[in-house]
C-alpha cells in the first residue's frame, strides 16, 4: 500500500503499522523486504531517459526563422554562387550560434531532478527481523520501521511511531527557518493539512536537529513529497522569454512581408520587360536587404554582455535570455526565509525588570534571564566561534555574547551537572549548575504560558520577590504583543536549591521558580530588501511574498519590508493561507491574483499556482526562491532566481539566474541591467530594420522606375558592414536615465513599442529617399561629372552605393534614443559607436578606394566635389531625424509613446 491509498497523518499510528502490514517490534522480515521491493521499486528518485546532445541540438533547427534563414542561404548561394557563400556563412553561424544556446538551456531540468537525487540519506537505521541493521536507503520499503536520531537525514517519509524530544529541520521543503516539532499524536483534521502543520509525519531528505523518533515508513522514491516534487519538475514546461516571443513574431512578420516585396517587385520587373534572372537576383537581393539576419547573433552578443555585467554584481545568469526578461519582470513572487530575512534567528526585545527593552540596549551582565537562557541551552561554539545547534537557542547564546556576557567564563565556574530536557508536552528544558559555594543553581527556559504557571516569584532589579496576580497578566500581556508583532517568544525563569532532589524531573526541578524574563526573537529582514522593494515599486514592479511560513509572522514581515502598508488596517484580507487557497479555483486564483500579496503556509504546487495565475493574465512574473520546496515554481516562472549561499542544489538547478551574494536588492540591480538590455536590443532593432528599410525602399521603387541602383554585391556588403557593428556598438550603450522611474513594459509590448516602429517606418523613407535623390543627380541630374554612357551610370551606382553606406553610419547615432535629441547629452559619449562608426566607415570607403577592389565591386572613384556631396547626403539624415523629432516633442506625439506598464487591479 502507498500514501495514495491512505492518508497516514490523519490516521494513529496503530493503523498505519496495521494498514501497512507491519510490526513495530519485529519489524519486516527480509524476505518481506525483497518482495516489497519487486512491488514498490527501489527507495530512488526515478531518471528518465536523457536524449542525447546531437538529438538536443537537431531540435534546434525546428524553429520558424532559423528555417527561413536556411533557405535564404541556400537560395543565395544557388542564385549568387560565390557571393551568395558569405550571406549563407554569416546565417548559418548565427543558427548553429542560436542551437548551441538551446541545448544548453534544456540541461537545467535535469541538473535539478539530478540535485535531488542528491539530497537522499545514504542509509537509514532500520527494525527488520526483530534487530536493528543499518542499511542502504534505497533499499527501503513502505512498512519498514526506521529508528531518527540528531544528525540523521530522514530517508523516507514516515508516520511517526514514537518521539522523544523530535524536531527536523524541513526549510528545503517548507521554507520555515526553524526546525518543526514532532509528535506520534494523530492529527485532529477533517481536509488535507500542509506539509508544514503535518507535525506526526517525517519526510525524505529532510533533517533530525534535536531527540530521537521511531516511525514506519509510507513512502519511497516517487512517492515521497521530494518525488512529488521531482515529479512536478519534470512535468513543468518553461515558458518562452519576452524576448524569445519578440523575436519569432518579428521573424514570421518580416517574412511575410518581405516574401510579400519580393515577389511584387520579381512581377513588376517582368512586366517591365526584365530578364527572369535579373529579376530573381533583384528580388533575393532584396530579401538580403530585408532579413535582419545579424539579429540574432547582436542580441546574443547584447546578452552575453548583459551576462558579464551583471556577474560583475553577484547576479550569475544561467540563460542568455533571462537577462532581458528580468527587465520584463512586473511581479517578483519572493520566498520569505533567506531572501526577504537573513534566516537566522535574532532576539529583538528582551522583557526584564518589569519592563520592555529593545535588543540593542545595553543590559547588566548580573541580569538573571542572560544565565536562565544561556545555561538552559545545547548551543555548542566549533573552533571558528560559530554557533551549531537549534535556531532559537543559538539566537540567545548570540544575544549574550554579544553584550559581553561571558558565557563559556560562567559555565566553568558552573558547571551543567544535571538536567531535564525539552520536550514538546511540557515545552520547557531545565538544566542544574554546581554554584561555588556548593549550591546549585537551576536554570529554565521555555514557553511563556508554561513556565509562568510554575513561577512563585519574580527578579526586578536582583530583588526577589513573591510574583502578584497583576504581574502574572502583565507579562502574558508582553507575550500576547510580543507574538502579534510575530516574535517567537520564549521565557527565561531559576532558582538556587541547596541539593539536587534524588529523582531529578520535572515535578521537583521546575517548581517555585524565580521568573527573569522574556525574549521575544524572529528571523529578521534584511534591511537592504526593504529598499530595493521600494525601489522596485517605484519602477512598477510589485513584490508578492509567498512562504510556508505562519501567517501572522509572514503579514509582519510583509508589513516590515513594505510589500503590506503598515497603516493599512485590512492588511488580512491580503493574506491568504494555503488551505483558503485550495477552496479557490485556477479560474478565480486568476481573477483575483491582484489582491493578494501574502501567501502563507503554502506547499510546492501552491506556489505554481500562483505563478501560473499571474501568467493567466499576461504578466511577466520572477520568482526567487532557495529551497527545494521552491524548484517547480522557480522553473514554472518566467524567470526563476536562485540563492547561490543558502540554497540547495535543486533549487539553483530549476533556476535562470542565481544570486551569488543571496541578496534581494540584487534582483533589483539585475532588473536595471535587464532593462538596459531591452533598451540596446530594442536601438539595434531600430538601426537594423531602419536601414534594411531604406534599402528595401531604395530598390523597391528604383525597380518600379526601372533604374539598376545597386548590385547584390553592395547591398551584401553595406549590411556586412554598416550593420553590423554599428548595431553591436548600440548594444554597449549606457542606461538611460531614468530607466528605473517607470514602469516595466507589458505582454503587449514588443522590440516595435514605444515610438519605435513610426521611427522605424520614417527613417527608413527618409534613408531610402535620400538615396533614389543621389543616385538621380549622378545619373541623370546636374551633378558635377564629365562622365557620360555606362561609366555615369557606374558612377550614380556608386554614388547610391556610398551614400546609403554614409546614411546608415551616420544613422546610428540617431537611435541612440528614439525621441530625445542626440544633442541632449554627448552625441559622442559611446566609445565603441565612435569606433564602430570610424571602422565600418573605413571598409566601405576602402572599396572605392583601393582599385583591386573597385573592379570586384564594379565602382567608380570620386572626386574631391563627389565626395563631399556624398558626406553631406550621408550626414543630412542627421538633420531630418533631429527637425522630425523636435516636431514630435513640441506636440505632444512623443509623450503618447511613453510606457505606461502594467496596471494591477483589485477585485472587489
Amino acid at each position: 500500500m502507498t500514501k495514495k491509498d491512505f492518508v497516514p497523518y490523519l490516521e494513529s499510528s496503530d493503523s498505519v503499522v496495521s494498514k501497512l502490514e507491519s510490526n513495530v517490534s519485529q519489524g519486516l522480515s527480509e524476505a518481506e523486504v525483497k518482495k516489497r521491493q519487486e512491488e514498490y521499486g527501489f527507495n530512488e528518485l526515478e531518471t528518465e531517459e536523457k536524449t542525447t546532445l546531437l538529438q538536443k541540438f537537431i531540435e534546434q533547427f525546428k524553429d520558424f526563422m532559423i528555417i527561413v534563414l536556411l533557405v535564404a542561404a541556400a537560395v543565395s548561394v544557388v542564385a549568387e554562387g560565390m557571393e551568395g557563400l558569405t550571406d549563407a556563412f554569416i546565417i548559418l553561424l548565427v543558427v548553429i550560434l542560436n542551437a548551441i544556446m538551446g541545448v544548453f538551456q534544456e540541461a537545467k531540468a535535469e541538473e535539478a531532478i539530478d540535485a535531488l537525487r542528491k539530497m537522499a540519506s545514504p542509509s537509514a537505521k532500520v527494525r527488520r527481523d526483530g534487530t536493528i541493521k543499518n542499511v542502504k536507503s534505497t533499499e527501503l520499503v513502505p512498512g519498514d520501521i526506521i529508528i531518527l536520531e540528531a544528525g540523521d537525514v530522514v530517508p523516507a517519509d514516515v508516520r511517526l511511531i514514537e518521539t522523544s524530544s523530535l524536531q527536523i529541520e524541513e526549510a528545503a521543503l517548507t521554507g520555515e527557518s526553524v526546525p518543526s516539532e514532532k509528535a506520534a499524536a494523530t492529527l485532529e483534521a477533517d481536509d488535507e493539512v500542509g506539509i508544514g502543520d503535518r507535525s506526526n509525519m517525517g519526510f525524505s531528505s529532510t533533517n533530525v536537529t534535536y531527540g530521537r523518533g521511531v516511525g514506519v515508513v509510507t513512502g519511497t522514491g516517487m512517492q515521497t513529497e521530494v518525488g512529488h516534487i521531482a515529479t512536478m519538475l519534470s512535468g513543468t514546461e518553461k515558458q518562452l522569454t519576452p524576448l524569445q516571443r519578440d523575436q519569432e513574431k518579428l521573424g514570421k512578420t518580416l517574412t511575410i512581408l518581405i516574401l510579400g516585396i519580393a515577389a511584387v517587385t520579381f512581377l513588376v520587373g517582368i512586366l517591365r520587360g526584365r530578364l527572369p534572372l535579373d529579376m530573381l537576383l533583384v528580388a533575393i537581393s532584396l530579401a538580403v536587404a530585408a532579413i535582419p539576419e545579424g539579429l540574432p547573433a547582436i542580441s546574443t552578443i547584447i546578452l552575453s554582455l548583459g551576462t558579464r555585467t551583471m556577474a560583475d554584481r553577484n547576479a550569475l545568469v544561467r540563460t542568455l535570455p533571462a537577462v532581458e526578461t528580468l527587465g520584463s519582470t512586473q511581479v517578483i513572487c519572493s520566498d520569505k526565509t533567506g531572501t526577504l530575512t537573513v534566516n537566522k534567528m535574532t532576539i529583538e526585545k528582551v522583557y526584564y525588570n518589569g519592563e520592555l527593552h529593545d535588543a540593542s540596549e545595553a543590559i547588566n551582565l548580573n541580569t538573571p534571564l542572560l544565565k536562565s537562557i544561556g545555561f538552559a541551552n545545547d548551543t555548542e561554539i566549533d573552533d571558528q566561534g560559530q554557533l551549531l545547534g537549534d535556531p532559537t537557542e543559538t539566537a540567545m547564546i548570540k544575544y549574550a555574547l554579544d553584550k559581553k556576557f561571558d558565557l563559556k567564563g560562567e559555565l566553568t565556574k558552573s558547571p551543567r551537572v544535571d538536567e531535564v530536557p525539552f520536550d514538546s508536552t511540557r515545552k520547557l528544558m531545565s538544566t542544574i549548575h554546581q554554584l561555588e559555594d556548593g549550591r546549585y543553581f537551576v536554570a529554565v527556559k521555555g514557553a511563556p504560558d508554561q513556565l509562568i504557571k510554575r513561577c512563585t516569584q519574580v527578579d526586578n532589579n536582583g530583588e526577589v520577590t513573591t510574583l502578584a496576580d497583576n504581574q502574572v497578566d502583565e507579562i502574558l500581556e508582553y507575550n500576547t504583543n510580543l507574538a502579534k508583532d510575530a516574535l517567537r517568544v520564549l521565557a527565561g525563569a531559576y532558582k538556587i536549591i541547596d541539593e539536587i532532589p534524588a529523582d531529578v524531573k520535572s515535578e521537583t526541578i521546575e517548581t517555585d521558580l524565580i521568573f527573569a524574563g522574556l525574549v521575544g526573537m524572529i528571523d529578521p529582514e534584511r534591511k537592504e530588501a526593504g529598499d530595493a522593494i521600494a525601489v522596485a515599486k517605484e519602477a512598477g514592479i510589485r513584490t508578492v511574498m509567498i512562504t510556508g511560513d505562519h501567517a501572522v509572522t509572514a503579514q509582519a514581515i510583509a508589513e516590515r519590508l513594505g510589500i503590506l502598508d503598515a497603516n493599512d488596517t485590512n492588511n488580512e484580507t491580503h493574506v491568504l493561507n494555503g488551505a483558503q487557497l485550495d477552496e479557490i479555483s485556477d479560474e478565480e486564483l486568476a481573477r483575483t491574483v491582484a489582491n493578494y500579496s501574502v501567501y502563507a503556509r503554502v506547499s510546492p504546487e501552491h506556489k505554481v499556482r500562483i505563478i501560473k495565475a499571474w501568467q493567466a493574465n499576461d504578466v511577466v512574473v520572477s520568482m526567487t526562491g532557495d529551497g527545494v520546496n521552491d524548484a517547480p515554481s522557480l522553473k514554472q516562472a518566467d524567470i526563476g532566481v536562485g540563492m547561490g549561499i543558502t540554497g540547495t542544489e535543486v533549487s539553483k538547478g530549476a533556476s535562470d539566474m542565481v544570486l551569488a551574494d543571496d541578496n534581494f536588492e540584487t534582483i533589483v540591480v539585475a532588473v536595471e541591467e535587464g532593462r538596459k538590455v531591452f533598451a540596446n536590443i530594442q536601438k539595434a532593432v531600430q538601426f537594423l530594420l531602419s536601414a534594411n528599410l531604406g534599402e528595401v525602399f531604395t530598390l523597391f521603387f528604383a525597380t518600379m522606375l526601372g533604374w539598376t541602383i545597386l548590385e547584390p554585391v553592395h547591398i551584401l556588403w553595406i549590411n556586412l558592414v554598416t550593420d553590423v557593428f554599428p548595431a553591436i556598438a548600440l548594444g554597449l550603450e549606457g542606461a538611460e536615465k531614468g530607466s528605473m522611474k517607470h514602469a516595466p513594459r507589458t505582454s503587449k509590448d514588443s522590440f516595435l513599442s514605444f515610438g519605435v516602429l513610426p521611427s522605424i517606418i520614417y527613417q527608413g523613407i527618409i534613408e531610402g529617399g535620400i538615396t533614389l535623390f543621389m543616385y538621380w543627380l549622378a545619373a541623370y541630374g546636374p551633378f558635377p561629372t564629365q562622365l557620360v554612357g555606362d561609366e555615369r551610370h557606374v558612377l550614380a551606382e556608386t554614388v547610391a552605393f556610398l551614400t546609403l553606406g554614409m546614411l546608415q553610419l551616420f544613422h546610428s547615432y540617431n537611435v541612440k534614443s528614439v525621441f530625445q535629441s542626440l544633442f541632449s547629452t554627448n552625441p559622442f559619449n559611446n566609445k565603441y559607436l565612435n569606433m564602430a562608426f570610424v571602422g565600418s566607415g573605413a571598409l566601405l570607403l576602402m572599396v572605392v578606394l583601393i582599385p583591386g577592389l573597385q573592379s570586384l565591386f564594379g565602382v567608380h572613384d570620386l572626386t574631391g566635389t563627389q565626395w563631399l556631396l556624398v558626406v553631406l547626403a550621408g550626414l543630412s539624415i542627421v538633420v531630418f531625424v533631429e527637425i522630425i523629432k523636435f516636431i514630435l516633442r513640441a506636440t505632444g506625439v512623443a509623450a503618447k509613446y511613453e510606457k505606461s506598464g502594467a496596471d494591477f487591479k483589485v477585485v472587489k
